[in-house]
């Protein structure tokens, strides 16, 4: 097991550069300056642009800037500086990280309790009515894009049942991220349900649930035991890359319920070409991701005592 994490974490050094390096290029290679955009439509003295991009590094080739900013991470923490603002990304990114973290959160147990549930409840019935009722609920969630989702959810449970709110405070409390954390959740709670519901079925079928059944063994051990242990795989697979992108796929979500957290906090970047802030952003959902994927893998061993690691 110590060798083959080892050998895992060898293998997020080179995706880990590959996926900041390509954010890093695509902010600062394509064209566009961030210091004139910080001036706007005012006049500013070339000298000046010459001066700003000298103290922030931006005159230097593209290559010496990467370097730099992955030296500065790797050795010092420091994920670069606001152009606009003069204020630290990290600090930038700590005021807004949490409540995209809590949004994530509670969409991610809103995806596992509610879609391996439902998709449980249409396995063991394959083909009957609930069967059918959720393959077409979950067909209308993944076919709804989630900005007209979230406006319909925000329509009708805040304007028309006043049950919440429709935007939430600067502060959210956990009450108000609940109806974003809905929506957020329910391109995930699809596919999960779809997962669960597929691996259910089929594995019900399969020889070893014959022979339990034919030890006489209670069905809540045979459903409980032996069949979800070997149907939850596929289902942690995707559930392991899924909280980085309910992080990522924050942006549309936070517009609508106008939540200030990352997701705002790269839109708004992304129009004043504040690159250090994208880009910091991304190296921590890269790092979210591979650390994610990690522990999927090793949780796979727990699930399925026949895959060893060497």
């Amino acid at each position: 097991m110590g060798r083959y994490v080892a050998r895992r974490l060898l293998q997020m050094i080179p995706v880990f550069i590959g996926s900041t390096l390509l954010v890093f290029l695509m902010m600062y290679a394509l064209p566009g300056d961030p210091v004139r955009a910080l001036a706007g439509e005012q006049h500013v003295d070339a000298s000046q642009i010459a001066a700003l991009k000298a103290e922030y590094g931006l005159d230097k080739p593209i290559w010496q800037q990467y370097l730099d900013y992955l030296g500065k991470l790797l050795f010092q923490g420091d994920l670069g500086v606001q152009i606009g603002t003069q204020r630290p990304v990290a600090e930038v990114i700590a005021d807004a990280y949490p409540i995209t973290v809590r949004l994530a959160i509670f969409a991610f147990v809103f995806t596992v309790v509610a879609g391996i549930s439902l998709g449980i409840l249409a396995g063991l019935k394959a083909e009957s009515l609930r069967d059918r009722g959720l393959l077409g609920l979950t067909l209308v969630l993944i076919s709804m894009p989630s900005f007209v989702l979230g406006f319909l959810v925000q329509y009708f449970f805040a304007f028309q049942l006043g049950i919440a709110k429709p935007n939430v405070s600067l502060e959210p409390t956990n009450g108000e991220l609940i109806m974003p954390a809905i929506v957020l959740a329910s391109l995930s709670l699809a596919y999960v349900a779809r997962l669960t519901r597929t691996s259910v079925a089929e594995n019900i079928r399969a020889d070893y649930i014959r022979t339990a059944v034919a030890k006489g063994l209670p069905r809540r051990r045979i459903v409980g035991i032996h069949l979800m242990r070997n149907s939850f795989i596929p289902v942690v697979t995707f559930l392991g890359t899924d909280i980085g992108a309910l992080m990522g796929g924050a942006i549309v979500t936070e517009g609508i319920f106008n939540i200030k957290g990352v997701g705002s906090l790269v839109f708004e970047a992304l129009g004043k070409r504040e690159g250090a802030t994208v880009v910091g952003i991304v190296t921590l959902l890269v790092i979210v991701y591979l650390v994610c994927s990690l522990l999927v893998d090793l949780l796979y061993a727990v699930l399925d005592p026949r895959i060893r690691y060497a």
